[in-house]
Formats: structure tokens, C-alpha cells, sequence
């Protein structure tokens, strides 16, 4: 059926697709691969294995550190030769603890997480910790542990799970080529997903663009026999696939801002994150490798790949025909929200769901000259989140962050349609990047000082306190030793006395 409700805004960039027909193929073993201890939102993962250990494909080798976080885990059978900083995917080209590890080329098995085969049969909380343990994160680009959204909240119980099968992003189609070549088991993983959020209705979301997915995924479900889960098909319109306006479209409700999906009822997984936890589930296997879309009119074969986590990029690269980087632009992830990488010698992480490699303009001229705004309103209209990127672009590039977050600036997703449509050229996502990221900074350096501030007064207290004991310490005794003293010369007085009377 075609959805109901819809959003505000969006916008209709060419959409690049090509390789939309491209079956998947599987990548070759490089010959090292370099996994970043933090590829998720949240605190860096502790290393557990030494530098000259051999380590299995599917064994943990960094765990959790706080709450937030999601263990990694070897790719391949191999040995640890490295535990050191390495590059990572982002556009200041910074380092990240990483280990490095030699693949054997023997692939052998870690089996300490056996397969689950009557998931139904076990209780929800054994399928999230499950997730938990295989460090599975939102593969579509947010990269969140997912096991946290999977928690339980009485206040507020699961009553739809979407799957998030829309793809907007131009370029990308690998969620598009897994609809199409597993199917049956992205709906087993939606099962999976409700039954360990007790959730009683699911929706597969697919834009109208993708006929071939849509009858793959229907055909999914009549062979199953899921009542209990529909194929909802979407108007194609960017950024669809972003989670709130994806949730207005399929339910026509709003997320509240401030407010999670989880708060009316609403989880949203999307495609590549089910066929994960399909695969950790059923097959007791962790998240190691992803299938990545590797476009652009540098690449001389695109394709979507099944890559290792941890696969140094321009050895991804090199199995599309492209080999010589000189004067290539490389994007992590899609024109409209991806990042231009600064270093190009850096891994495949888990977020990465594109590899954009372009000599020319991927959409809209990132190069063009930035012109004054002409208030034209366009960036308003096509908001999907009913901002005003003008003014608020005004505010955060002259550093008024507090008229910024008056603005609602942190209800604002990135989608890029107001840079998309600028008639100035103004980068206005960066500009709201940079605001971000500051007021992050401010915060945390005002966090700082708070702790500071507490645990210096902290200090001060304690040691007023010590003092404050050894002045009655050192009173005590003063007193002891004049009530000590006085009890001499009483003592002495009497045999004195005592002396006297003798003698009288």
C-alpha cells in the first residue's frame, strides 16, 4: 500500500544508482586490517589481546567500556601485530587506538556464540544480550549500540518496529541489493528484533523506486507466513530514510522534539542492522564484515561488496579498478550527508555504508564561491524539520551559539537539503557541524570546570577537615598534659605535706 502522512520539505536530487543491479560480491582478504577500538557512539573499547597473539574470525578481542559502547571483534583468524593510534574515517584525518592484525588466510572460527535456533522459545532479554555481545551497531550511518534501543521501557512499550528499507541517499544501494539477495533473512531479523521488544506489529518501509525490492521482500513474508508484518511502500523523497521522517510517514505522528521513537511506541532498525542480527542470532556470528556501496565517476567498476571490517580503503578501491587516488575526492558515505575524507589510507569501518570516489562534483559544487544569502526562503521550504537554516547559519557562523540553540539547532538531522538548494553556495550543514561540535566543546570544558571546581573544594573541605582533627588531636593531648601536669604538682604537693607532718 502506499504510505500515509509524509513530511514536511525534501527534496528530489538525481538519484545515481548504478549500481542498483549489481549483485553483491565478497571482498579478498587484505593483507592487514586495522580496527578502530571506537567505531560506535559512545566510550572507546578496551583492548584484550596482546600484540603476537593469534586471534579466530568472530572473537572478541577489545570489550566494552561503560555502558555506551560495543565490543569489536577479529574479522579473520590472524596474528595482533599492532596496538597503536592508526587514521580513521573523518574529515580532520585524527587517530584512533586501532589493532592491527596479519590475516592467516586460514579464516578460522571463533564458536563461543552457538546459534540460537527457536528464538522465539527464549526470553527477550537472552536476544538482546545476544546483540549486545556481537557488537552490533545502526548500520545505517548513526552507528548507535543497537541493544540500548532494544531495552525494555515499561513507561513506554514497543508497539511497531519499522524496517528502514528506504536508502534515499544518491549513489548508495547496498540496503537495496540485501533486500533483494536476503531477504528471507532481513524478515527473520525484523521477527527477531519484535520478539525481543515484545513489540506486536512490523512495517518493511521501501521507497516506490524499488519495485524489485518490494516484491523480493513480499515474497519474503508469504513464504514465511508473517502475518504480523506488512510491506509499507513510500513516494520516493529525500531524506525519507531519516528516522523521524520515516516514523511521520508510516504512523503520520511526530516525534516530539526532545523526545526518542521509543516514546510513542516506535522502534526503526535499519536493513543491513536486521541482516546482522539475523546473522548473530541464528548463526552465532558477531558483526565482522558489512556490504559497502563503491560509486562515483573515479571508479572504474562500481559495485556493492562484502567487506571486512577494518579493510584499509584503498585496497576496496583497488578491487573496483580504481588504484591511482591522485586528484580523487573520497566521501564516507553518500553526497548529501557523507564526510570528505582529509587521509585516504584509512579502514573500513562499521558506519561505512559508501564509498564515494569523484573528480568531479558529486551533487552541488562543494568549490563554488559563497555569496551572501538573498533571503530567498528555499533552505526553509525544503527543511524537513521546519527550521530556518538561513538565520540560524547566521548565528553559528559569528559563534552566537545560545541564538543557535534558540534556533533549534540541535533538532537539526544534516540531511543537507538547504545546501542543496542554495542559489549562494552557502555551506550551511558545516556551519551547523562547527556550531555542534562547539557547543560540545563548551560543554565539556564547562563540565570540566565544574569537576574541577567540585573536586577542588572537595580538596579543600577534606583538608580543612584534617586540620580541623589535628587541632583537636593536638588540644587533646595539650589538655591531657596539663591535666597530667596538674596531677603532679597535687601529688607533689601532698608528699610535700605528707613530708612535714612527718617531721613535726
Amino acid at each position: 500500500m502506499i504510505g500515509s502522512g509524509g513530511f514536511s520539505g525534501g527534496v528530489h536530487p538525481k538519484q545515481m544508482k548504478i549500481t542498483a543491479g549489481s549483485p553483491i560480491v565478497q571482498s579478498p582478504l587484505p593483507p592487514r586490517l586495522i580496527l578502530p577500538l571506537k567505531q560506535h557512539i559512545g566510550q572507546i573499547c578496551t583492548p584484550i589481546v596482546e600484540v603476537g597473539e593469534r586471534v579466530l574470525r568472530g572473537q572478541k578481542i577489545a570489550k566494552s567500556q561503560g555502558y555506551v559502547s560495543a565490543p569489536v571483534h577479529a574479522p579473520t583468524s590472524g596474528t595482533v601485530l599492532a596496538i597503536e593510534e592508526h587514521a580513521v574515517p573523518h574529515p580532520s584525518g585524527m587517530g584512533r587506538l586501532c589493532i592491527i592484525i596479519e590475516p592467516d588466510g586460514k579464516d578460522e572460527a571463533d564458536e563461543s556464540l552457538p546459534p540460537i535456533t527457536d528464538y522465539r522459545a527464549e526470553d527477550p532479554g537472552v536476544i538482546r544480550e545476544r546483540i549486545r555481545l556481537s557488537g552490533i551497531v545502526g548500520l545505517g550511518g548513526a552507528v548507535f549500540p543497537t541493544f540500548i534501543k532494544m531495552l525494555r521501557d515499561h513507561r513506554h512499550p514497543v508497539e511497531m518496529v519499522i524496517l528502514n528499507g528506504i536508502e534515499c541517499e544518491p549513489y548508495l544501494t547496498c540496503d537495496h541489493r540485501l533486500m533483494l539477495e536476503h531477504s528471507a533473512a532481513i524478515v527473520r531479523g525484523l521477527d527477531i528484533i519484535m520478539h525481543a521488544v515484545e513489540a506486536q506489529r512490523g512495517v518493511i518501509a521501501i521507497e516506490d523506486n524499488k519495485p524489485d525490492a518490494i516484491a523480493a521482500m513480499q515474497q519474503a513474508l508469504a513464504d514465511i507466513a508473517f502475518e504480523h508484518i506488512e510491506v509499507r511502500v513510500l513516494p520516493t523523497l529525500y531524506p525519507q530514510g531519516s528516522e523521524k521522517q520515516l516514523i511521520q510517514s508510516v504512523t503520520g505522528r511526530q516525534v516530539p522534539a526532545g523526545k526518542l521513537p521509543l516514546h510513542i511506541g516506535v522502534l526503526c532498525q535499519n536493513v543491513g542492522t536486521t541482516r546482522a542480527i539475523h546473522d548473530a542470532v541464528c548463526l552465532g556470528q558477531p558483526l565482522t564484515q558489512r556490504v559497502v556501496t563503491v560509486s562515483g565517476d573515479a571508479v572504474p567498476s562500481p559495485a556493492n561488496i562484502s567487506v571486512r571490517i577494518g579493510t584499509p580503503i584503498p585496497f576496496v578501491l583497488a578491487q573496483c579498478g580504481l588504484e591511482d587516488l591522485s586528484g580523487v575526492r573520497l566521501i564516507h558515505g553518500g553526497p548529501m550527508m557523507g564526510e570528505r575524507l582529509s587521509r585516504l589510507n584509512v579502514p573500513l569501518v562499521k558506519s561505512t555504508n559508501g564509498l564515494l570516489a569523484m573528480r568531479q562534483e558529486a551533487l552541488y559544487s562543494e568549490n563554488a564561491v559563497e555569496e551572501p544569502c538573498i533571503r530567498c526562503g528555499h533552505c526553509v521550504t525544503v527543511c524537513p524539520v521546519g527550521l530556518v537554516p538561513n538565520e540560524l547559519a547566521w548565528h553559528c557562523r559569528n559563534d552566537q551559539f545560545d541564538r543557535g540553540q534558540e534556533y533549534d539547532l540541535f533538532d537539526c538531522i544534516e540531511c543537507g537539503c538547504c545546501s542543496y538548494v542554495c542559489p549562494s553556495h552557502i555551506p550551511l550543514v558545516h556551519y551547523f557541524r562547527y556550531a555542534k561540535g562547539q557547543v560540545a566543546k563548551i560543554e565539556k570544558e564547562r563540565s570540566f570546570a565544574e569537576l574541577s571546581k567540585a573536586r577542588s573544594e572537595a580538596r579543600d573541605n577534606r583538608l580543612a577537615h584534617e586540620q580541623a582533627e589535628r587541632a583537636a588531636r593536638r588540644s587533646k593531648v595539650r589538655k591531657q598534659q596539663a591535666g597530667d601536669a596538674a596531677g603532679e604538682e597535687v601529688s607533689g604537693a601532698e608528699t610535700s605535706g605528707d613530708g612535714k607532718e612527718d617531721k613535726a
